[in-house]
């Protein structure tokens, strides 16, 4: 089986590493040089909706996927021209890469969000800061992530400038949760239907990035599992969603409230390579390809720390009982992901002594 995959990040090389065992060959298109999936798979470089270098992607490869939500539409749409299955779906793609559509379709499922209203000039943004009150988060619709594209609004001072001081581009305010802890859940389902959902850990981030996962969360009721279950399953279904699916909540205490998804493999699964039965890597192109789902349960307790903008001598880390290095072949820089460390344990108590020690 030959997987094509739109982006050559990091995400795309753990795809062709879990892909190598099963007898997947990959390629992949990627705007650039030296990219961290280029040493693991074949490498188109171009632009994504480079008409060429789509239809040779078209002809080496049996399925197609892609690695982050920001992929154009229309590059999907030229694939599935050519008769080549992409999962998952454009609408999946759609909806996931605008934050109203997202919110949308939250509020159209029945699944809890944070109250938001559109933003699309002055105007706009005078009626949303009396609609939502604040403080409130402000959003530009597309391309942020990791923190970028948004500023928490808490005073009346801060909203004179807001909206052009993001782009003035389209955007979305949001209210503000005081949230416990932020907590999310990985899901997957095969073209069969076929559905399986990994337990919900727990995200801790600084300055808008994620910087720990704790897997599975402390102190998750069975009612709350089955609600995050719930809310995964609706999206999954309601899309006609092949894949991985990730949910992103928060947990106020009372309620779960959906944040966002994201239609690919996600940085708060990579537990997943050491910590579960099947990696959510292998289990997305399980789904993709046709194959049988593997077990989502997780082995023990993990937590996956990133690398932000440089990594410890590997030595240092792999002195430490159950951690696993992976680094993803990018040249340090401040706020750059750069790799992660998986810690294994058998409980929560050696679980913290290893992190401790890391």
């Amino acid at each position: 089986m030959r997987v094509g995959i739109l982006g050559g990040g990091q995400l795309g090389r753990m795809l062709a590493l879990a892909g190598h065992p099963l007898g997947y060959s990959f390629v992949v298109l990627t705007p650039g040089e030296g990219s961290p999936a280029s040493s693991v798979a074949e490498t188109l470089v171009a632009g994504y909706d480079d008409p060429a270098a789509l239809a040779e992607l078209a002809e080496r490869v049996d399925v197609v996927t892609y690695e982050f939500e920001n992929v154009p539409v229309a590059a999907v749409e030229i694939l599935r021209e050519k008769n080549v299955p992409v999962h998952p779906n454009p609408r999946a793609l759609d909806v996931a890469s605008d934050r109203l559509n997202e919110k949308s379709l939250f509020t159209e499922l029945g699944i809890p969000t944070v109250p938001y209203q559109a933003v699309d000039d002055a105007a706009s943004m005078e009626k949303a800061v009396r609609f939502i009150g604040l403080p409130a988060v402000l959003k530009t619709r597309r391309f942020g992530y990791d923190g970028k594209g948004q500023r928490v609004l808490r005073r009346g001072a801060d909203v004179e400038g807001a909206f052009t001081g993001l782009g003035a581009v389209p955007q979305i305010l949001e209210g503000f949760v005081d949230f416990r802890r932020e907590l999310s859940i990985l899901s997957v389902r095969g073209q069969d239907g076929e559905i399986g959902f990994y337990p919900l850990v727990e995200n801790r981030h600084e300055g808008g990035i994620l910087r720990l996962t704790r897997a599975p969360a402390a102190d998750v009721t069975p009612a709350q599992q089955a609600k995050a279950e719930g809310y995964a399953r609706a999206l999954l279904e309601h899309l006609d969603y092949v894949g991985v699916l990730a949910l992103e909540l928060f947990d106020d205490g009372v309620e779960l409230l959906a944040n966002e998804i994201a239609p690919r493999v996600h940085n708060s699964g990579h537990w997943t390579i050491e910590g579960a039965e099947t990696s959510q890597f292998a289990n997305h192109l399980r789904a993709i390809t046709g194959a049988a789902l593997g077990s989502c349960a997780p082995r023990g307790v993990s937590a996956m720390v990133n690398l932000i903008g440089e990594a410890p001598r590997a030595q240092s880390i792999l002195r430490v009982p159950g951690a696993h290095l992976h680094l993803y072949g990018k040249s340090p820089r401040p706020g750059r992901k750069i790799g992660h460390v998986t810690v294994t344990a058998p409980d929560p108590g050696v679980l913290d002594a290893r992190l401790e020690r890391l």
